[in-house]
């Protein structure tokens, strides 16, 4: 990230003056993204582009240092058989789990991503999410995802929540900052677009739509809407945010859909792992699969792959 991208206002913003989603509109425009033909040779294009942008995640209570060990090997070797495939952007883990990602991706430019901020409630005072924040940077995370507290952004306590995100952005130091917006909890477009809004101008490198626990995760329909908020923001500000997905994309054909979705609302300069990231454990597999497939003609058996 450069120096100025990084600087940011955090100046409150007037939240009166977003704008309304028109939520039949939105949805017309998705179901329009999804019938779009792509041809073979722009179709592996953007299976490799999609391989690139994912963040390889394991979020368990279960999670063992080996692990997420076996999960960056995965990283740096999502399949030695097929030649010249890019790794994937992130390894996405628990703070306590960062050191042991660091020290297994060493030597290599994949990212190591870390839920921060009492993920996935964001139920606790601001000093634990700080310190919290700040334990994962010490282990070496180049990102954070953090969550917004969802009950004070539904109470209304706009300000409050501005405050927490300005406040874990100035803790993670040089480390990206993802904002989770939790849009499953947040129910409406509008409400989805006014938290983009909020987070962006609180810092957000990254606004993100869900943590994975929560049903709906991410929908074409909420992304759409973020992604609107962000291309805004971009024309007001001059600052470019990315985009994360996150939850229920598992399959490749899904993948090109909110990749022609992105283009065609951001454009060209968004379409890069700076800007844009899938939050994913198995869509990586579903996407090598689809690359064989292109490749050969044969889809490979799943046998082939690893789960984790």
């Amino acid at each position: 990230m450069t120096e100025a991208a990084r600087k940011v206002d955090h100046t409150f913003p007037d939240l009166s003056r977003v704008p309304q989603v028109d939520e039949v509109g939105v949805v017309e425009r998705v179901d329009r993204f999804c019938k779009r033909s792509i041809k073979k040779d722009s179709k592996v294009q953007a299976l490799r582009l999609a391989l690139s942008m994912i963040d390889l995640t394991t979020l368990e209570g279960m999670d063992t240092p080996g692990k997420v060990r076996q999960l960056c090997q995965k990283a740096m070797h999502l399949h030695d058989q097929l030649d010249d495939l890019p790794h994937v952007a992130a390894v996405c883990v628990y703070p306590t789990m960062v050191g042991v990602a660091k020290r297994a991706l060493q030597g290599t430019d994949i990212n190591v991503a870390s839920v921060a901020t009492a993920f996935p409630s964001g139920m606790a005072p601001l000093s634990v999410k700080l310190e919290d924040t700040k334990t994962a940077v010490a282990e070496g995370a180049n990102e954070i995802d953090m969550v917004i507290s969802r009950g004070a952004f539904l109470a209304g306590e706009y300000q409050h929540v501005f405050d927490e995100i300005a406040a874990i952005k100035e803790a993670c130091g040089d480390a990206h900052l993802k904002v989770i917006l939790e849009t499953g909890e947040l129910k409406t477009l509008d409400r989805v677009r006014r938290a983009s809004v909020l987070a962006m101008h609180a810092g957000a490198d990254f606004i993100k739509t869900s943590t994975g626990k929560i049903q709906p995760a991410a929908t074409m329909p909420v992304t759409l809407v973020m992604l609107q908020a962000i291309r805004d923001f971009y024309y007001e500000t001059d600052r470019k945010v990315g985009m994360k997905p996150a939850g229920g994309i598992s399959k490749a054909k899904q993948a090109i859909q909110y990749l022609v979705m992105l283009r065609e609302t951001l454009g060209n300069d968004w379409m890069t792992p700076d800007l844009f990231r899938f939050g994913a454990s198995s869509l990586a597999n579903d996407v090598l699969m689809q690359l064989q497939k292109q490749r050969t003609g044969d889809y490979q058996s799943l046998d082939y792959f690893s789960k984790d």
